[in-house]
């Protein structure tokens, strides 16, 4: 009998038992549907993670210092700004603050910070202008707003040289951001920018407690994290008191996480599709028993034992391939359903979805081995003696 002929035969019996059929590809429906749809959802975690980095800045280094005892201030700025690798730098100085416009008002972040801060984060402005650096000498009482706060504002009018009041205090609006959306918790929309000198006598503080530092390119950041390690090391004689941190370095541990957690996933996953294999196995041991009969008369009429043991290697195939070809697509679309949900984003790997179902026809066939082997094993006279 050749391979055709086993081909149509294992196909005439699934459809005769549809039911039981189902029920056998149940496992593996689940198991090649559980990785598919896990490893897009990991997989776009980790670009929506790295998105969100790289949105932070074009070689960002993060300064935080912890030691207030010991203040930081412009001086020691003008001391980075001149190290090796830096291009530029920002100070930042962030809080809560209430901003009205008339009877319309929103408590939001507020940030005081340099005109540097534009470039580092890469910020547009939509109208007007970011603030300057005659607005950080003169400590003028100006504000940039994120879209969203404009937005909520003044709706569709324009705030450009509009008074608003910042915790009580008349500030004018010197410029409107473009929408830039969040990153690492942060959002520029709905926020709003002081000079830094302005905010210090806001936020009644003197000192700077973090601030941004721009590498020249990607090569220069490690110089640049070392050059401004030397100089926080001559302020602060302990390394606890401060950390330095490059965007790659978030990325990193970001990503190892998020990579972590997809892979433990998709070896749960991997499990179940191990357990359909065995009820692929259990099923067809109890097809073996109902079929003897049948192995008999086609044994008495010439059938050789590797025709027997082929005929239900093959329906053990079919019977894991249509499970696995189920499981893609429902893999697919539980992901999609997921980021219609969620917002989230997915990320669809065919070399993966390859791999599942692939792997689930492996899991058909050895599974199925060892009741190919019992069928083609029985002698036809008992086989033909079974009722």
């Amino acid at each position: 009998m050749n391979l055709f002929t086993s081909l149509k035969m294992a196909i005439r019996n699934i459809q005769g038992n549809k039911m039981r059929s189902f029920l056998t590809m149940l496992g593996i429906i689940i198991g090649v549907a559980s990785v598919i749809a896990l490893l897009a959802i990991g997989q776009g975690s980790s670009k929506s993670v790295s998105d969100s980095v790289t949105s932070l800045g074009t070689n960002l280094i993060t300064v935080t210092i912890t030691n207030t005892d010991t203040h930081f201030t412009m001086d020691n700025m003008k001391e980075v700004k001149q190290t090796t690798g830096v291009k530029s730098v920002a100070p930042v100085l962030s809080g809560r603050s209430t901003v009205r416009n008339g009877s319309t008002s929103s408590q939001v972040s507020v940030t005081g910070t340099t005109s540097s801060y534009q470039s580092i984060r890469q910020l547009t402005v939509k109208e007007g202008r970011f603030v300057s650096a005659l607005d950080q000498k003169f400590r003028q009482k100006v504000i940039v707003l994120g879209s969203d706060l404009a937005t909520t504002l003044f709706e569709n009018q324009s705030p450009i040289n509009k008074k608003v009041l910042v915790d009580g205090e008349s500030y004018t609006v010197v410029g409107v951001l473009n929408s830039k959306g969040g990153s690492m918790g942060q959002s520029s929309d709905d926020a709003a920018f002081l000079p830094f000198s302005t905010a210090q006598r806001l936020m009644k503080t003197t000192y700077i407690t973090q601030f941004y530092a721009q590498a020249e390119n990607q090569n220069s950041v490690t110089w640049a994290m070392a050059g401004i390690s030397r100089v926080m090391s001559e302020t602060y004689s302990d390394s606890d008191d401060y950390s330095v941190v490059n965007q790659q370095d978030v990325m990193e541990a970001m990503s190892s996480v998020t990579s972590t957690m997809t892979m433990l996933l998709a070896g749960i996953a991997g499990i179940s599709l191990l357990v359909g294999g065995i009820g692929i196995m259990n099923i067809m041991l109890v097809s073996v028993t109902e079929r003897t009969r049948e192995i008999g008369i086609r044994k008495a009429n010439g059938a050789r034992r590797r025709d027997i043991m082929l005929q239900f290697l093959i329906e053990a195939a079919v019977l894991s391939m249509l499970g696995g070809l189920c499981g893609v697509g429902i893999g697919i679309l539980a992901s999609k359903i997921y980021a219609l949900a969620t917002g989230g984003t997915v990320v669809y790997s065919l070399s993966i979805m390859a791999a599942a179902f692939l792997f689930s026809a492996i899991v058909g066939m050895v599974f199925g081995v060892f009741p190919a082997y019992k069928a083609s094993k029985l002698n036809p006279i008992d086989a033909l003696r079974t009722e």
